[in-house]
């Protein structure tokens, strides 16, 4: 998958990591970027094509699908989190983590990958999280929501081989977002993940893994999950 010369659609490109892949992509040459936000007037990227968006509401994303029917790399990038947990936690704000990150992706790939098919085939990247792969006591919904979408990308990855799509999956622990300023430990720098992100894309990597903590995690889950989580009582 090239990047130079790709029209590319970002989710989420308003703040974080979607404003660092819109940038990015325009750097590195692509031809066409649809930054894309609930408020599109928050976008203040130079050079993208701005377009509304909301992931949740199947309306919007098949009128996104019909505008940018040109498009041959998607990054479904968008999400939220709710600091919420399972026992006890809010089941409305449990709802949405899973409304977003799981059933916002799939409305997302299902509106597209037509669309990448009838382009060649192109690619596209989930951005997930280490916590696709492990529980922390005050993220749980987004670590359920998460968990879910990882098996969500390897399963389209599965379905979309034929038409030539890769998919693509990127975790990583915690980089310095607004998402993540309460966030007190090490923090990634958002421009080096997405750089990372877009390097396994040309590269054609299934998974992409930003961080030595991403790694850690997903080493360990071949082990007895007491080790991992016994030591600091996660």
């Amino acid at each position: 998958m090239r990047i130079s010369d790709s029209i590319a659609l970002v989710t989420g490109a308003n703040r974080g990591l979607g404003r660092h892949f819109a940038r990015q992509l325009l750097e590195r040459g692509a031809a066409k970027v649809y930054a894309t936000a609930r408020n599109p007037e928050q976008i203040d990227i130079p050079g993208v094509e701005k377009l509304r968006l909301d992931i949740t509401d199947p309306r919007s994303v098949e009128q996104a699908a019909a505008v940018a029917s040109d498009v041959t790399l998607l990054i479904n990038n968008a999400g939220i989190t709710t600091f919420t947990n399972l026992v006890n936690g809010d089941l409305g704000k449990i709802r949405s983590e899973l409304d977003t990150h799981f059933w916002g992706t799939l409305s997302m790939v299902r509106a597209f990958a037509p669309v990448l098919g009838a382009n060649g085939g192109g690619a596209i990247l989930n951005v997930l999280s280490a916590l696709s792969w492990f529980s922390s006591d005050g993220a749980n919904a987004y670590g359920v929501a998460k968990a879910a979408e990882w098996s969500l990308t390897n399963g389209i990855r599965l379905e979309l081989a034929g038409q030539g799509t890769l998919v693509s999956g990127l975790h990583l622990g915690a980089a310095d977002t607004d998402m993540m300023a309460h966030y007190e430990g090490d923090k990634m720098d958002p421009a080096d993940v997405v750089r990372v992100a877009l390097d396994g894309i040309e590269a054609g990597r299934i998974e992409v893994l930003a961080d030595e903590w991403s790694a850690y995690v997903k080493a360990s889950l071949a082990n007895d999950p007491s080790a991992f989580y016994a030591p600091t009582g996660r």
